[in-house]
């Protein structure tokens, strides 16, 4: 094996032909046995941590915990505690991730403790504790949270919180209180959906009512299509029929 002293150490008048660049490199691949390898800068992070990572990491930080309020929001406190500003994307995409796992406990801790920050005040992080306190059976609590919503935005309800409502009511078998909230609905000029109509409609026949189901059906046919955002952006799209209401319409004549 051919050793190579160090090249500086060469004089400048040295009888050797191989010019000063050339030797170097020479030096470098016979000690180090191949190139010189690269190493991070000490100022460097090796690989930068977006908000998915982060959020995933969030999600390992509480997964182990118990159900104590104070253990879940001091480690959701020590998670933030060297962010200059609140994560609030981060946060938002560990409810995402915590949603798709039905992490419905998690959810409503998170949640109540964003809220108690002064953050993430909107209809979406609403809306998503209300789905967890459902899923979660503390109908209380959701009623609590519907009865606050509705009062402070009673003419800005969207209709996917009447639409839960009623769906909640209507796995209870509530029927007085689904009335009241579609009630509500036909008060404030909120035209319901396919899914409310068929809810409702079902209350009626399970009570026997059938000429308010009528008048339900004729009031309300069924629609064809509908308005979703997709990418914030307004789009119009094909709806599922309601099966029995279709019917009944289509039995009709033509006026």
């Amino acid at each position: 094996m051919l050793l190579v002293a160090n090249p500086l150490t060469f004089n400048s008048t040295s009888s050797c032909s191989i010019d000063l660049h050339s030797r170097l490199r020479y030096y470098v691949l016979c000690a180090a046995k191949g190139p010189r390898p690269r190493f991070p800068r000490a100022w460097k992070s090796r690989k930068r941590i977006g908000t998915v990572s982060k959020s995933l990491k969030l999600v390992e930080c509480i997964r182990g915990l118990s159900n104590v309020k104070e253990e879940v929001y001091g480690a959701l406190d020590s998670f933030i505690a060297w962010d200059l500003e609140f994560p609030l994307i981060t946060v938002k995409k560990a409810l995402k991730k915590l949603e798709e796992e039905r992490e419905w406990k998690r959810i409503i801790q998170v949640t109540k403790w964003m809220v108690s920050k002064g953050q993430g005040k909107t209809m979406g992080s609403y809306f998503m504790l209300l789905n967890a306190l459902a899923e979660d059976g503390r109908l209380e609590e959701a009623e609590d949270l519907w009865s606050k919503i509705f009062s402070e935005n009673l003419e800005g309800t969207p209709r996917i919180f009447f639409d839960k409502m009623i769906s909640i009511y209507h796995s209870k078998g509530m029927h007085r209180k689904m009335f009241e909230v579609f009630a509500d609905m036909e008060e404030l000029g909120i035209r319901p959906n396919n899914s409310i109509v068929a809810m409702i409609g079902d209350a009626f026949k399970e009570l026997g009512m059938l000429d308010k189901y009528e008048k339900l059906v004729k009031k309300y046919p069924p629609q064809i299509w509908e308005y979703r955002y997709v990418k914030g952006k307004r789009v119009r799209v094909r709806t599922e029929y309601v099966k029995e209401p279709v019917n009944l319409i289509v039995s009709e004549p033509n006026m």
